[in-house]
Protein backbone atom coordinates (compact mmCIF):
# COMPACT_ATOMS: atom_id res chain seq x y z
CA UNK A 1 0.00 0.00 0.00
CA UNK A 2 2.92 2.32 0.14
CA UNK A 3 2.79 4.18 -3.21
CA UNK A 4 -1.39 3.65 -3.68
CA UNK A 5 -2.73 6.92 -4.42
CA UNK A 6 -6.64 7.28 -2.95
CA UNK A 7 -8.79 10.41 -4.34
CA UNK A 8 -11.64 10.99 -1.29
CA UNK A 9 -14.48 12.80 -2.54
CA UNK A 10 -16.92 14.75 -0.42
CA UNK A 11 -19.72 15.16 -2.46
CA UNK A 12 -21.70 18.42 -3.23
CA UNK A 13 -23.17 20.37 -6.27
CA UNK A 14 -22.10 23.96 -4.73
CA UNK A 15 -18.62 22.14 -3.82
CA UNK A 16 -17.43 18.76 -4.52
CA UNK A 17 -14.55 18.16 -2.01
CA UNK A 18 -11.26 16.05 -3.00
CA UNK A 19 -8.50 15.00 -1.76
CA UNK A 20 -5.82 12.64 -3.12
CA UNK A 21 -3.29 11.12 -0.83
CA UNK A 22 -0.93 8.79 -1.05
CA UNK A 23 -1.39 5.45 1.31
CA UNK A 24 1.50 4.48 3.58
CA UNK A 25 2.37 4.29 7.45
CA UNK A 26 2.49 7.84 7.26
CA UNK A 27 0.26 9.14 4.59
CA UNK A 28 1.46 12.07 2.29
CA UNK A 29 -1.24 14.44 1.08
CA UNK A 30 -0.80 15.20 -3.09
CA UNK A 31 -3.56 17.48 -3.41
CA UNK A 32 -7.20 19.31 -2.26
CA UNK A 33 -9.44 21.62 -2.53
CA UNK A 34 -12.95 21.81 -3.96
CA UNK A 35 -14.60 22.16 -7.46
CA UNK A 36 -17.20 25.11 -6.90
CA UNK A 37 -20.18 25.87 -8.88
CA UNK A 38 -22.25 28.81 -9.31
CA UNK A 39 -25.95 28.39 -7.73
CA UNK A 40 -27.72 30.66 -10.60
CA UNK A 41 -26.59 27.97 -13.08
CA UNK A 42 -29.01 25.44 -14.51
CA UNK A 43 -28.28 22.05 -12.71
CA UNK A 44 -27.64 20.00 -15.74
CA UNK A 45 -24.53 23.04 -16.57
CA UNK A 46 -23.13 22.23 -12.76
CA UNK A 47 -23.35 18.67 -12.99
CA UNK A 48 -21.43 18.77 -16.29
CA UNK A 49 -18.60 20.85 -14.50
CA UNK A 50 -18.42 18.78 -11.52
CA UNK A 51 -18.04 15.89 -13.87
CA UNK A 52 -15.53 17.61 -15.69
CA UNK A 53 -13.57 18.59 -12.35
CA UNK A 54 -13.69 14.94 -11.01
CA UNK A 55 -12.42 13.81 -14.52
CA UNK A 56 -9.90 15.89 -14.51
CA UNK A 57 -8.25 14.78 -11.22
CA UNK A 58 -9.19 11.18 -12.10
CA UNK A 59 -6.55 11.91 -15.02
CA UNK A 60 -4.22 13.96 -13.53
CA UNK A 61 -3.70 11.66 -10.21
CA UNK A 62 -4.87 7.94 -11.87
CA UNK A 63 -5.61 6.84 -7.81
CA UNK A 64 -6.27 3.44 -7.66
CA UNK A 65 -9.32 3.76 -5.82
CA UNK A 66 -12.17 6.23 -4.76
CA UNK A 67 -13.33 6.85 -1.42
CA UNK A 68 -16.58 8.81 -1.15
CA UNK A 69 -19.04 9.26 1.81
CA UNK A 70 -22.41 7.34 1.66
CA UNK A 71 -25.12 9.74 1.40
CA UNK A 72 -26.62 10.73 4.55
CA UNK A 73 -30.54 11.10 4.69
CA UNK A 74 -31.43 14.23 6.61
CA UNK A 75 -34.83 16.46 7.33
CA UNK A 76 -33.54 18.61 4.21
CA UNK A 77 -35.09 16.36 1.05
CA UNK A 78 -33.44 19.22 -1.40
CA UNK A 79 -29.87 18.97 -0.13
CA UNK A 80 -30.08 14.65 -0.45
CA UNK A 81 -31.06 14.87 -3.84
CA UNK A 82 -28.25 17.20 -4.77
CA UNK A 83 -25.72 15.11 -2.54
CA UNK A 84 -26.86 12.31 -4.36
CA UNK A 85 -26.67 13.75 -7.69
CA UNK A 86 -23.22 14.85 -6.81
CA UNK A 87 -22.32 11.44 -5.86
CA UNK A 88 -23.68 10.15 -9.16
CA UNK A 89 -21.02 12.04 -11.04
CA UNK A 90 -18.20 10.63 -8.74
CA UNK A 91 -19.30 7.16 -9.65
CA UNK A 92 -19.48 7.67 -13.18
CA UNK A 93 -16.43 9.24 -13.82
CA UNK A 94 -14.33 6.34 -11.76
CA UNK A 95 -16.24 3.79 -13.08
CA UNK A 96 -15.45 5.27 -16.86
CA UNK A 97 -11.80 5.42 -15.60
CA UNK A 98 -11.84 1.70 -14.14
CA UNK A 99 -11.06 3.23 -10.56
CA UNK A 100 -13.22 1.12 -7.84
CA UNK A 101 -15.28 3.19 -5.89
CA UNK A 102 -15.48 2.33 -1.92
CA UNK A 103 -17.99 4.09 0.41
CA UNK A 104 -18.01 4.75 3.53
CA UNK A 105 -20.69 6.03 6.46
CA UNK A 106 -20.39 9.60 8.19
CA UNK A 107 -19.58 7.38 11.15
CA UNK A 108 -17.28 5.30 10.21
CA UNK A 109 -14.73 8.01 8.40
CA UNK A 110 -15.53 10.10 11.75
CA UNK A 111 -14.39 6.62 13.92
CA UNK A 112 -11.49 5.99 12.01
CA UNK A 113 -9.72 9.82 11.49
CA UNK A 114 -10.57 11.06 14.93
CA UNK A 115 -11.41 7.97 16.80
CA UNK A 116 -14.91 9.49 17.64
CA UNK A 117 -17.95 8.61 15.95
CA UNK A 118 -19.37 11.75 16.44
CA UNK A 119 -17.13 14.22 15.77
CA UNK A 120 -17.35 18.04 14.54
CA UNK A 121 -15.97 19.54 11.91
CA UNK A 122 -13.92 21.44 13.68
CA UNK A 123 -12.25 17.95 15.48
CA UNK A 124 -11.66 16.44 11.80
CA UNK A 125 -10.34 19.37 10.16
CA UNK A 126 -7.40 19.27 13.48
CA UNK A 127 -7.14 15.54 12.76
CA UNK A 128 -6.87 15.53 9.42
CA UNK A 129 -3.97 18.04 9.77
CA UNK A 130 -2.18 16.22 12.19
CA UNK A 131 -2.22 12.71 10.62
CA UNK A 132 -1.50 14.86 7.10
CA UNK A 133 1.12 16.94 9.02
CA UNK A 134 -0.18 19.62 7.48
CA UNK A 135 1.10 23.44 9.11
CA UNK A 136 -2.69 24.11 8.70
CA UNK A 137 -6.20 22.83 8.94
CA UNK A 138 -7.36 21.92 5.31
CA UNK A 139 -10.09 24.55 3.85
CA UNK A 140 -12.46 24.25 3.30
CA UNK A 141 -14.24 21.97 5.09
CA UNK A 142 -15.32 20.32 2.18
CA UNK A 143 -11.81 19.74 1.18
CA UNK A 144 -10.97 18.41 4.91
CA UNK A 145 -14.01 16.11 5.04
CA UNK A 146 -12.63 14.63 1.25
CA UNK A 147 -9.37 14.11 2.98
CA UNK A 148 -11.08 12.36 5.73
CA UNK A 149 -12.47 9.70 3.46
CA UNK A 150 -9.39 9.28 1.85
CA UNK A 151 -7.87 8.82 5.27
CA UNK A 152 -10.17 5.95 6.42
CA UNK A 153 -9.79 4.24 3.13
CA UNK A 154 -6.21 3.72 3.98
CA UNK A 155 -7.30 2.75 7.60
CA UNK A 156 -9.71 0.38 6.97
CA UNK A 157 -7.87 -1.42 3.75
CA UNK A 158 -4.92 -1.79 6.31
CA UNK A 159 -7.29 -3.45 8.92
CA UNK A 160 -9.35 -5.48 6.51
CA UNK A 161 -5.78 -6.74 4.35
CA UNK A 162 -4.51 -7.74 8.12
CA UNK A 163 -7.68 -9.69 8.90
CA UNK A 164 -7.55 -11.01 5.25
CA UNK A 165 -10.70 -9.58 3.45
Amino acid sequence: MRDLVIAGFDPGTARLGFGVIRGDDQPVPIDYGVIETPAHEPMPDRLKQLYEGVTAILRDYQPAVCAIEQLFFSRNVTTALSVGQARGIVMLAAAQAAVPVVEYTPAEVKQSVSGYGKADKNQMQEMVRIILGLHEAPWPDDAADALAVALCHVHLARFRDAIGE
